[in-house]
């Protein structure tokens, strides 16, 4: 979709372009509900947001890394890891200019029909983060390589295993609404899971 955003591209060229992406979109996320893929999302040097009523997690790690977008631009992130989540109504969106027709908006939502969303191994690297949280045995300023209760540092992270982090046991997140750079997981089961290309700005709050 960075494509959209750089290039002088018309609506109609954008809909042939979409239509079979949205496709096979429509056919991984179902693979996703059933808890088949792996998954991971990320917006080419582009910032989404994420929104839940709840995210339950149990060993919980959180580090300082940057992560490097296309064209070689660094960002600097907090890492928010779990071993196991739960969530209860996710959504994520992204809100793409397309010059010469407006916005246009990708909004995902998952969890919201009585069974959450359900995540092992679960990676966001965010900048912005506001929920009210609990945490459980949490030790602040263990080294991030030695954390004992999280997933470990993401394979592939520029993280420094001595540098500042923080791990607890468990972590209970109500009210999420962040900013990030992009999200992974082992396993990502989106129950109820319902994908929308929407004209105009339509985003998570």
């Amino acid at each position: 979709m960075e494509s959209l955003a750089r290039g002088g591209t018309r609506w109609k060229r954008f809909a042939v372009v979409m239509v079979p992406s949205v496709a096979a979109t429509a056919v991984i996320g179902v693979a996703l509900a059933q808890g088949a893929l792996a998954a991971s999302f990320s917006v080419s040097g582009q910032q989404f947001k994420v929104s839940a009523d709840r995210l339950d997690g149990t060993g919980f790690l959180q580090y300082g890394a940057i992560d490097t977008q296309h064209g070689g631009k660094h960002i600097p992130v907090a890492v928010s890891a779990f071993k196991k989540a739960e969530i209860k109504n996710l959504c994520q969106s992204v809100v793409v200019p397309v010059p010469g027709f407006g916005d246009v908006s990708l909004k995902l939502s998952a969890g919201n029909k009585g069974t959450p969303v359900e995540a092992k191994n679960l990676f966001i690297d965010l900048d912005e983060l506001n929920a009210d949280a609990t945490f459980r045995n949490i030790n602040i300023g263990v080294a991030a390589g030695d954390s004992t209760k999280g997933p470990g540092i993401k394979k592939g992270d520029a993280a420094d295993p001595g540098s500042f982090a923080q791990e607890a046991d468990s972590a209970t997140l109500k009210g999420v609404q962040q900013t990030a750079w992009a999200t992974s997981a082992g396993t990502f089961k989106l129950s109820g899971l319902s994908m929308k290309v929407i004209k105009g700005k339509s985003e998570c709050y």
